[in-house]
């Protein structure tokens, strides 16, 4: 439902747990994307309801926000911003250098409206619950493929990912980045903090790279990536996220990161799912993801795959470059920049 105020706002009614809610969209004739209005945003997060906060529910959100639409300044909000309603609530969050601040807590469809009203374009859950900070419920595997890779690569690369992680007692789940690549989820007991679930992450990936050495890497380097797909191991850090289901992206088209079904992955393209078409598409298909939290697997034997790396001396990889120092982790240079006679055999620098 709308209603209009003056000429410069309407209200968009959503459905609220006791009822409905009314969010206040400014400037809703303001481009977002050219031909695509920040109402027509709102709009869609909407229509979108149930399937979004099935993967934002719960959790605490970063939003990347675009005050100009997409061809202006961006940034990446962890604070709420000013002006949360009273029916959203925050929660506290750790980040790697210790520091703690609130992050929003999108549980219903207003909040996430509210936060297209203050700009957001795609939303960035963490992969934990509110109860639980330190210890994700969630498996995410980013493939991103260097330039050169066709889709058709990356389908094969999420296929033997698939297969790799039901060996493992995990069920997959996935969907299009609304980019190039396609990420891979999959719900676990929350019984492991995220240096651990990092580290079944890079087992996995290690394993995937040595069924697929021609297709797939875990080079951290892009210089040592060649043409290959990353699977980046990386964004199983703590606060490291990645654009939820049914999350517009910030890109020509208008572009949406959609669930899709295993045996669909073969016959899509990225560009069928846009914020004008996925709503329909919801409508005739249902939610690829519907079952998702009914499928929560054990990270024990991919935990067990990294100790066994790791006893055949396989060590652990870099982090990213805002992260301190890390136990175990290689030096932080760029392998091109290595002066040879200052480093080991193992990547350790000899100190003079």
């Amino acid at each position: 439902m709308v209603t209009r105020m003056a000429s410069t706002a309407q209200m968009l009614t959503v459905p609220a747990p006791d009822g409905d809610r009314e969010v206040r969209i400014s400037s809703p004739d303001r481009e977002i994307w050219p031909g695509i209005t920040k109402w027509d945003l709102a709009s869609y997060v909407a229509a979108v309801g149930e399937p979004i906060l099935r993967a934002l529910g719960d959790r605490p959100v970063t939003l990347q926000r675009f005050p100009q639409g997409v061809g202006g300044e961006e940034f990446f909000s962890k604070n709420p911003p000013r002006g949360v309603p009273d029916y959203t609530r925050t929660v506290m969050c750790t980040y790697p250098s210790g520091r703690k601040h609130p992050q929003l807590v999108v549980d219903e469809i207003a909040t996430a409206v509210w936060a297209v009203q203050m700009n957001t374009i795609t939303f960035h859950p963490w992969p934990v619950r509110t109860a639980n900070t330190d210890n994700p419920d969630e498996l995410r595997i980013d493939l991103d493929p260097q330039p050169g890779r066709s889709f058709a690569d990356i389908v094969t690369a999420a296929q033997a990912l698939g297969e790799l992680l039901r060996e493992l007692d995990i069920t997959p789940w996935v969907k299009t980045s609304g980019s190039r690549g396609l990420h891979v989820y999959a719900r676990i007991a929350p019984e492991h903090e995220f240096l651990d679930v990092r580290h079944g992450v890079i087992a996995i990936a290690r394993e995937l790279e040595r069924r697929l050495p021609e297709l797939v890497t875990t080079a951290w380097w892009k210089e040592e990536r060649g043409d290959k797909i990353f699977v980046d191991f990386n964004q199983a850090n703590r606060d490291r996220t990645i654009a939820s289901a049914y999350s517009p992206r910030p890109l020509e088209g208008a572009p949406v990161s959609m669930p899709v079904r295993w045996e669909d992955l073969e016959s899509i393209a990225i560009a069928d799912f846009t914020v004008r078409t996925v709503p329909g598409l919801l409508d005739d298909q249902g939610d690829a993801w519907a079952g998702l939290d009914d499928a929560v697997g054990d990270l024990g034997p991919a935990l067990r795959m990294w100790e066994q790396d790791v006893a055949s001396g396989l060590d652990e990889m870099p982090f990213p470059p805002e992260y301190p120092k890390m136990p175990g982790e290689p030096p932080r240079v760029q392998p091109s920049k290595k002066v040879a006679e200052h480093w080991d055999e193992r990547g350790n620098r000899v100190e003079e």
